[in-house]
Order: structure tokens, then sequence, then C-alpha cells
């Protein structure tokens, strides 16, 4: 079998085998949700002095942006904030090699201020535990307060989110797609059942 009939059997059975199950939020219920959550980080962190906000690649990059833009929207001012990848942190990089490496760009000093960590969904926590790590590497931080949009359950290690838009627990063969304007043209979650697994 040539490579370019594996990759047509292995891209209709991908798209075969997923079943659309609940929309989880809506454009409308996303604003709402993430000017919930800036305005969280504001409470918490009694104002905007010493915060920065860093993405997780490839969808925490966009929800970032748009909490510090919002943040700057309600206390005025400018919010730094940055893009992270944390493909050569991951725990499983001798085992999977990855071709969708992506940006760091981290344009500020970390040491001393509050950094708020975003990403879409927290699953099992290894992703985070790459990303302090990153971070750490960079410097020492106040705090690290994490963001996420989605919080799915299945923890693999002891990390839990300071701010979270939805709670949703799952099942193992369940996915939760994350689509945002800035990456898919459109903002919604869906929770899709892969009847392939």
């Amino acid at each position: 079998m040539d490579l370019l009939t594996l990759f047509v059997r292995r891209f209709f059975y991908v798209e075969i085998s997923m079943i659309e199950k609940a929309n989880i939020l809506n454009e409308a219920d996303m604003d709402r949700v993430l000017k919930r959550i800036s305005h969280e980080i504001l409470e918490k962190n009694k104002g905007s002095s010493d915060l920065v906000v860093i993405g997780l690649q490839k969808r925490g990059v966009p929800l970032a942006k748009r909490i510090a833009d919002n943040i700057e929207r309600f206390e005025g001012g400018k919010i730094k904030s940055g893009e992270l990848d944390i493909s050569f942190y991951r725990d499983d990089i001798g085992q999977n090699i990855r071709s969708d490496i992506r940006k760091t760009y981290i344009p500020f000093d970390v040491k001393d201020k509050n950094v708020i960590l975003v990403d879409d969904v927290l699953y099992t926590g290894r992703t985070i535990r790459a990303a302090l790590d990153a971070i750490i590497d960079l410097g020492r931080p106040k705090t690290i307060q994490l963001v996420v949009l989605i919080d799915r359950g299945h923890r693999e290690l002891p990390i839990r989110a300071d701010f979270v838009g939805k709670n949703l627990p799952t099942a193992a063969d369940e996915i939760v797609a994350v689509k945002l304007k800035e990456t898919d043209g459109e903002d919604s979650v869906i929770l899709v059942e892969d009847k392939g697994k």
C-alpha cells in the first residue's frame, strides 16, 4: 500500500469515526466566559500590575491575547503577552516525533511577575507540567496561575486550574474540540465521540 492510499484511508477513517455529541460553547458563550475569567484574574491579583499573559501553542495563544485585551480594556494600560511552545519539554519527546513545533515568543522577563498561563483544554496535566518547566527556565515568576477554557478531568498529575471557563466531565473516548476564529474561522467548543477507539 502506498503512502497516498494509507493517508486517504486514515483521513476518511477519522472523519467517519467522529460523532458530534454536544455543543458546549458558542461564540457568545465563549466571549462571556473569557470576560468573566479576565475579571476573576483582576480580582485575585488586585489589579493588573506585574501581570503577564502567556498562551500555550496553538489555541492557548489567541485565548491569552483575548484575555490580555479584556484586562487592558477593563484596567487601562498595556498587558504583555507571549506565546509558548512546550514541544521540547514534553515527557514523551523520545516516543513521538512532532512535526508541528511552533514558536516561543516571550519578549519580556518573567522574573517576579504574576504569569497567567492560558490553554484551551486541561486533560491529563502533562502539557501544563511541561509548560511550568519551560517558564521556570525563563526566570523565577512570583506566581504562575493557570487559565483553561475547558477542564475535562482525567488528571494524571496533581495539577489544577486557577481559572476555568467550564468544567466538563468526559469519557476517555470523547474529544473536546475547541475552535477559535483566529485558528479555525469560528468560535465554538464541541464534544465529539471517537467511535474508532
